[in-house]
């Protein structure tokens, strides 16, 4: 079976909502899924996992200290030890960025040679403003159906 992570930064829980929510889909789509903090991610459990979804909050245009240090470190992985893998993002903010903090992380998964699956609406990944509603919620469950999609196409499952 296919392993999908989740890894969110979250101070007010906005995006941790956002990252169950697509963790549920993921699962719902087939995938076995673990959800967790930024800080409690080893890199053997990116290098295990078949699809790597990334969570922030958007602060100025950008992600979060903790996710920009993680992405960072991930240099130990470059040029190809997350080569192939399926890649997504997601952020909440208070205002407008949200499309430069994710694009920042889409710009590091394809250094890594990711392949990135986009939100059903277009848009480069999965965002709230603010506190995610039920329709955000639902929308991040699809998306997370949508990776899991993807990652078995990929993995040939």
């Amino acid at each position: 079976m296919p392993k999908g992570l989740v890894v969110y930064d979250s101070k007010t829980g906005h995006t941790e909502k956002m990252a169950v929510a697509i963790g549920q889909g993921m699962e719902k789509g087939g995938l076995k899924v673990k959800v967790d903090r930024v800080e409690s991610i080893a890199f053997s459990d990116l290098t295990s996992a078949d699809a790597i979804v990334l969570g922030t909050p958007t602060y100025f245009a950008n992600m979060s200290a903790s996710m920009k240090q993680f992405i960072d470190k991930s240099v130990e992985l470059y040029p190809d030890k997350l080569k192939d893998r399926v890649g997504a993002v997601f952020t909440s903010s208070e205002g407008q960025g949200d499309y430069l903090a994710l694009s920042s992380i889409v710009v590091a998964m394809l250094f890594h040679q990711m392949v990135i699956v986009g939100h059903q609406s277009g848009a480069v990944g999965a965002t709230s403003m603010g506190t995610p509603d039920d329709k955000c919620i639902a929308e991040c469950q699809i998306f997370g159906k949508r990776i899991a999609d993807f990652t078995k196409v990929i993995t040939r499952i």
